[in-house]
């Protein structure tokens, strides 16, 4: 089917190589379609000569369609004709060379939908496209008419796989059934054979047989029938074992600690989802350029299918700024020095400086100070186990308390699954606090920090779906008072994507926590749990959601629950408007009693989506606005606010 539906496409029967356009049709010239190595029309060029770009051309279109369930626009989102109609094309060449494009873009469309017998007309001035030459005289603008009779829907007839992979024994092997929308009856879409096609060759590369292809291809039309048979022969080849492991293109990083790190071991069963892990495993890394698995053409008599890794290494050292602020908190500037590769297995250490609070106050020594290093170094004992340390000092002014403080950490990570991650860390560290409640007092505290992160969610910094679960453990003890304690929390995030694109979301977001110890006063304030704020309640001061005292001041408390509520829209492609309601409770008891009133913060919010994440404005109010609040507060930041 061209562009008058030459005579090949009246045939009774007809070979169907052209299922694979809809994947292929935007790298084939204009004028040759190729497919599997069968040339459907077009001339013995490989490629039609550069036109000439002219002046611009501009040219109305129309679409004249025999419209089924929503047909044209399917055939206009695939036009490009209609989807640059805003834009003049490049002289008349470009405007006739784009109309020619068109009638495989629209030809994959019907195919995709399972019309085979359509014909497709495209107009300029009156002419067909196919017949101009490229240095045709048009009107200004030209007028350009697009005429599709979808014919048929054409059913299978047939629907075979021939040499088909056996159920496998692993239910982690198993991929989707190939065979849904492939069956006799069934509306003939070409996207359904190629689905099919790429599932059967799947779940034999599944069960080890890594060169599993598509030995044969039948598929037949039958015009005066409106029926496809279509039959998918499989050769599974042999059952492949992982070779040895190779690397090629490091400078810096050590060649065997690379091949250790992939976690394919010479001798065990193929398996594409360990290649798949193996790549997201070195790209954590974050020592190369690029990265990618080459597997050898052939599998060895042995069975050993040899693999090499082709890298490009980063440059070994970086350096970044960024800063937040917002109208509550002042203003907040940070950055990073970063060495990633620093003995040649992927060792990162980097050195954090902040320094916040700027505009709040101008008094240097009433700014936040942080400064420290952090040291990981990846691989030990596993490939998905890190060893990571730190040692910070710091300098926080809040409006419950001033603390200075030395804190070290040291301990593991370890990566589970693609999900599901932990860690357990050694921390101990000395601070110093005031307040107005309990004046000066020192802390030396050592403990555990134990946690577990599912991270199921599409995009960290702007997710449309999925979950997020954190818990936290944390026993200690405390030296200068001799007290034991046990602080748990636990945050949940949910989001749910609707309407094109998922351009709505619905963002959820539920923490709460709890401590066991001695009396308030002899706990570490840092270790009491408050609210308020950019990553908590919206509306109100950092940290100023707490337990209120007899003589007005705000300290800490024993358990705490938050929750927040946001509506997303994405407007543009690069606006999106939030709507969001953050609340917060902090009670003195473990066990929280909510006699007292529910903090609760409204607002909207702008962001200015770009690759990186949304750039983020938020503006709050507070319902139950007490000493300390803001009337209203503005926060600006990078990255959804959860």
């Amino acid at each position: 089917m061209t562009e008058q539906s030459p005579p090949f496409w009246r045939r009774s029967r007809l070979f169907l190589a052209a299922i694979g356009l809809s994947a292929l049709a935007g790298t084939l010239p204009a004028h040759s379609f190729e497919l599997f190595g069968i040339k459907l029309f077009g001339g013995n060029k490989e490629a039609e000569e550069e036109l000439t770009i002219g002046e611009p051309q501009p040219y109305n279109v129309d679409f004249a369609v025999a419209d089924t369930d929503g047909l044209e626009s399917k055939l206009k989102s695939a036009s490009s004709l209609w989807g640059d109609r805003e834009d003049p094309a490049s002289g008349a060449a470009g405007l006739i060379a784009k109309a020619r494009s068109d009638y495989r873009r629209l030809l994959a469309t019907l195919y995709s939908e399972g019309r085979y017998g359509g014909t497709i007309s495209i107009r300029i001035d009156g002419r067909e496209a196919a017949d101009l030459p490229p240095d045709a005289t048009l009107a200004n603008p030209a007028a350009v008419l697009v005429s599709v009779d979808p014919g048929p829907l054409f059913h299978f007839g047939e629907a075979a796989i021939v040499n088909e992979a056996p159920p496998p024994t692993n239910r982690k092997d198993s991929v989707d059934n190939p065979h849904e929308g492939f069956m006799p009856g069934e509306v003939a879409r070409s996207g359904t054979i190629l689905r099919a096609e790429r599932l059967s060759v799947e779940a034999w590369r599944q069960q080890g047989h890594a060169k599993a292809r598509v030995a044969d291809r039948r598929v037949e039309a039958a015009h005066n029938t409106d029926i496809v048979n279509a039959r998918i022969a499989l050769d599974p080849g042999r059952k492949a074992y992982y070779g040895p492991v190779t690397v090629d293109g490091t400078e810096r990083m050590d060649p065997q600690f690379v091949a250790w790190m992939t976690g394919l071991r010479q001798g065990e069963e193929y398996d594409p989802d360990d290649i798949e892990r193996a790549s997201k495993r070195i790209a954590r890394l974050d020592v190369f350029r690029a990265a990618r698995f080459q597997e050898a053409d052939m599998i060895g008599e042995n069975g050993l299918l040899p693999i090499t890794m082709i890298v490009q290494e980063r440059l070994p050292r970086r350096f970044g700024v960024g800063g937040t602020y917002s109208t509550v908190d002042g203003l907040g500037l940070e950055s990073f020095w970063l060495h990633r590769n620093l003995f040649g297995r992927a060792e990162r250490l980097r050195f954090d400086a902040k320094v916040a609070g700027i505009g709040k106050t101008f008094k240097p020594e009433e700014f936040t100070y942080r400064f420290g290093p952090t040291f990981v170094k990846p691989g030990v004992f596993t490939p998905d186990t890190d060893f990571t340390t730190s040692l910070i000092g710091d300098r926080e002014v809040l409006d419950a308390y001033t603390r200075t403080a030395v804190t070290g950490t040291a301990g593991f990570t370890h990566i589970f699954t693609e999900e599901l991650s932990g860690k357990l860390l050694l921390s101990g560290g000395h601070a110093q606090f005031e307040d107005d409640e309990f004046g000066t007092r020192d802390f030396t505290t050592v403990g555990l920090l134990g946690g577990l992160t599912y991270d199921s969610r599409d995009n960290p910094a702007d997710a449309t779906s999925g979950f997020y679960v954190d818990t936290v453990l944390e026993p200690f003890y405390e030296f200068q008072y001799g007290n034991g304690a046990f602080k748990a929390t636990a945050e949940g995030r949910a989001y749910f994507g609707f309407g094109e694109k998922n351009r709505f979301v619905l963002a959820g977001r539920l923490k709460v926590g709890a401590l066991i110890g001695p009396e308030t006063a002899e706990i570490s304030p840092d270790k009491l749990f408050f609210a308020g704020g950019g990553g908590s309640v919206r509306g109100y001061a950092y940290r100023n959601i707490g337990v209120r005292t007899p003589d007005g001041n705000i300290i800490g408390g024993r358990s705490l629950a938050e929750a927040s509520v946001e509506a997303r829209v994405r407007v543009t492609n690069s606006i999106g408007l939030v709507g969001f309601v953050d609340a917060g409770y902090v009670d003195e008891d473990t066990v929280p009693s909510f006699n007292e009133d529910l903090r609760i913060g409204v607002g909207a919010g702008l962001r200015y989506l770009t690759g990186l994440g949304p750039i983020r404005l938020d503006v709050a109010v507070p319902l139950d606005r007490r000493s300390g609040d803001p009337s209203v507060a503005f926060y600006v930041g990078i990255g959804q606010a959860f």
